[in-house]
């Protein structure tokens, strides 16, 4: 049993990774800067020279198996327009073989690459499932959380105090950054806060299913980790409908039980996989990111100190010259023309958020780090269109909210040594930032 799991599993490999991964290298081989997007490592770990190279070449540029865009205009199009959708078809003229595989390939894990995931289809469906929990993330609802958020930032930085010691050495990342939305979200969707530390392990093995081209080991890992963390939801399911609550995976239970027909059983798994993950993964880094640019440039951090309102637009520059989310791909529905250039359908069409986000034309200075840049919140950090960022009021204020905590707590922090990239391509931040966080308080008498 075990022996067929691995070969469906393989099979699988292949046809999303394999195959690719190898037309990638050889496409990067000879100098294709799309495909070195993919597949360089050093792209990976720091993609902002390779952007330029690709704006050098033109608005839109042909690349190995796609074309590819880092201009702002033709991106916010891409990403709004009616004749691109998200979803990858099966050309009816598919070979027999083709066919063949995907049927020994068995079921692909319920990820965030994969239907019904909203990141994954297109309306109607898309449009009736991301209805049900849109007020849950409003702008109403979430300013009513940061009371709350503020809180769960003071009890974390005061573990982070308390752990690191005397030398007063910590890991922003692992001890703050990813604790603070890893705590709100499970809070919100009725989730144990227990089992933060495990979601956030299952969510990075289960981030890597967005990238192209993985070798066989990343994929095995990111198959198992999504498959756990599903297993566990639908257990979680189990004991929600024996004790019902307020949350948001609650009500979306009932509305799976009490009305047959607004949700089937994927769609609810998926939707609840995806807030979960996606609660957490993208502000992750932004916090660390932000924290992270914020070191580096303490002479912005000194502007935020005398003008603490320039906090809200500081979120929106880090997000603009780190994004946590560096790419997303439309495939064209049908023959169209984007700005000017002709796209077939079936093409597709990567988007760079990241290199979107430094186009000269729309930010001037566009690699300057500049908390009251005016004009900052014109980034695609959270995509465009029907797929704009379902929770992107949350992860502002939880960045605005973390940020400023981390900051006003540790006025004197300093960087302590390098930091570590994680290996995603698509999500970009660190696995691990050391820092020191400085001189401690000293305590008042009424506290001694």
């Amino acid at each position: 049993m075990a022996g067929s799991r691995g070969a469906r599993r393989w099979i699988r490999w292949l046809l999303r990774h394999g195959a690719v991964r190898r037309e990638v290298t050889r496409q990067a081989n000879k100098g294709d800067l799309g495909a070195q997007m993919i597949i360089n490592p050093d792209a990976v770990a720091d993609p902002y020279p390779a952007y330029e190279a690709i704006r050098a070449q033109g608005r839109m540029v042909r690349s190995a198996l796609t074309y590819t865009t880092v201009d702002h205009e033709i991106t916010t199009e891409v990403l709004r327009s009616p004749d691109f959708c998200v979803g990858m078809r099966m050309p009816e003229d598919a070979p027999s073989l083709l066919r063949g595989l995907l049927k020994v390939g068995g079921s692909w894990p319920l990820g965030p690459a994969e239907p019904p995931s909203l990141l994954s289809i297109d309306p109607p469906d898309h449009n009736r499932i991301r209805k049900l929990v849109t007020r849950s993330f409003s702008a109403k609802a979430i300013t009513r959380l940061r009371g709350r958020t503020e809180q769960i930032a003071t009890e974390l930085l005061d573990e982070l105090e308390a752990r690191a010691g005397t030398d007063r050495r910590a890991d922003v990342v692992a001890g703050y950054a990813s604790l603070l939305p890893a705590t709100v979200i499970t809070e919100m969707l009725g989730a144990p806060v227990s089992m933060r530390d495990q979601f956030l392990a299952w969510g990075e093995g289960g981030a890597y299913s967005l990238d192209m081209g993985l070798d066989y080991r990343t994929f095995r890992r990111s198959e198992q980790d999504i498959d756990a963390l599903a297993d566990w939801m639908a257990g979680h399911f189990d004991e929600l409908r024996r004790h019902p609550n307020d949350s948001i995976l609650s009500s979306l239970v009932g509305a799976y039980d009490e009305e047959e027909g607004r949700l089937t059983a994927d769609e609810l798994l998926s939707l609840a996989l995806l807030l979960l993950a996606a609660g957490f993964e993208t502000t992750v880094n932004l916090i660390g990111n932000g924290t992270r640019l914020l070191l580096a440039h303490p002479e912005q951090l000194d502007r935020l100190r005398a003008d603490p309102g320039l906090w809200p637009n500081a979120v929106d520059e880090v997000l603009r010259v780190d994004s946590p989310v560096q790419r997303t791909g439309r495939v064209a529905s049908r023959d169209t023309e984007v700005c000017g250039y002709r796209m077939r359908r079936g093409t597709l069409v990567l988007t760079h958020l990241g290199g979107a986000n430094r186009d000269p034309l729309v930010f001037s200075e566009p690699d300057r780090f500049d908390v009251g840049r005016d004009g900052a919140d014109k980034h695609v950090a959270f995509s465009q269109g029907i797929h704009y960022c379902l929770g992107a009021a949350l992860a502002k204020m939880e960045g605005e909210v973390g940020l400023r905590a981390l900051f006003d707590r540790f006025p004197d922090m300093t960087a302590d040594g390098p930091a570590q990239l994680r290996g995603t391509r698509v999500l970009r931040g660190y696995r691990t930032l050391p820092v020191r966080l400085g001189t401690a308080p000293v305590p008042t008498p009424a506290e001694a």
